[in-house]
């Protein structure tokens, strides 16, 4: 592909399509599901932005209480602060700076995320990213299970021409492997790249990709993207090339994955595939089937 055609009406630049407080304790600005972009990034199927929030200190940790989830998996990567979580598998875990939160829910889990107590006592700035992935039908009721992946386990891939670096969370990147087991196929790299310089990343082909600017501002493919907007590749080719440019210092999460090509229904904390699957997972959180927090 020439570059002419790379930077040709295949970027879409989108704006947080909401903002709200998720409990007490997450500020964030939604990016999707607010800007009907299901397609355009199955298998993703949420990201909120939680922060940069500063919370003065509290003995009371602030957060979101115990809620459920059914049908695919949540992904919390804190970038400030700390995050505990607990959940009715009898998980438990807290996740700080460079940390990621792997948690599959499929057929069923309570869970709370809360600000970890010591540091809701000092007070401090909360900065996290939250992403649903969507799970195939045949997977949605498989057991639930938790990953917690620290900073020291996620493999570093230094850019050429010292361009930056790229940790990989999830898929393989220059033949190191990110630690999180995922069910559906995705690509999932936290990426900072310095003003002035270029990065290619071929990505697989077929892959719905994205691209969501925490801080600084860069070029996706010839387009300009800034800080807390996120970049949707709309590509026809099967090639899954792009070309990232830093016009400042940035940091930048890069969502690439295999569609899932299934209907989508959503309720609440549950993504199924229909409206009875749905109001069966109702029934089954408020028969304790799904477990609680003690």
């Amino acid at each position: 592909m020439s570059e002419v055609e790379l930077h040709r009406g295949q970027v879409q630049v989108y704006k947080p399509g909401s903002q709200h407080v998720v409990g007490d304790g997450f500020h964030v600005r939604n990016l999707f599901p607010s800007n009907d972009l299901d397609r355009e990034v199955s298998p993703f199927l949420m990201l909120d932005y939680a922060g940069p929030t500063f919370y003065p200190a509290t003995e009371i940790p602030r957060g979101v209480g115990e809620h459920p989830h059914r049908g695919f998996e949540t992904v919390t990567i804190v970038y400030q602060g700390l995050v505990a979580h607990r959940d009715s598998a009898g998980h438990a875990g807290v996740i700080g700076p460079g940390d990621v939160q792997w948690m599959t829910a499929a057929s069923g889990v309570v869970h709370e995320e809360l600000h970890e107590k010591e540091w809701a006592a000092r007070g401090g700035t909360l900065q996290a990213i939250q992403l649903w992935v969507n799970i195939p039908k045949a997977s949605k009721m498989s057991a639930p299970r938790y990953q917690t992946i620290g900073d020291e386990q996620i493999p570093v891939v230094d850019l050429a021409d010292g361009a930056g670096h790229l940790r990989v969370i999830a898929g393989t990147v220059e033949g190191k492997q990110g630690p999180a087991n995922t069910i559906t196929p995705i690509e999932l790299y936290d990426l900072r790249l310095k003003a002035g310089h270029t990065v290619t990343l071929d990505l697989p082909a077929g892959y719905n990709r994205a691209l969501f600017v925490l801080s600084g501002r860069i070029r996706v493919n010839g387009t300009a993207a800034g800080e807390a907007e996120l970049a949707v590749i709309h590509s026809h080719s099967e090639r899954g090339t792009i070309v990232l440019n830093g016009k400042e210092d940035a940091v930048v999460l890069v969502m690439a994955g295999e569609p899932i090509e299934e209907p989508i229904a959503r309720y609440g904390p549950f993504v199924m595939n229909t409206k009875q699957e749905l109001a069966q997972a109702v029934q089954d959180y408020q028969a304790g089937k799904m477990g609680h927090l003690s």
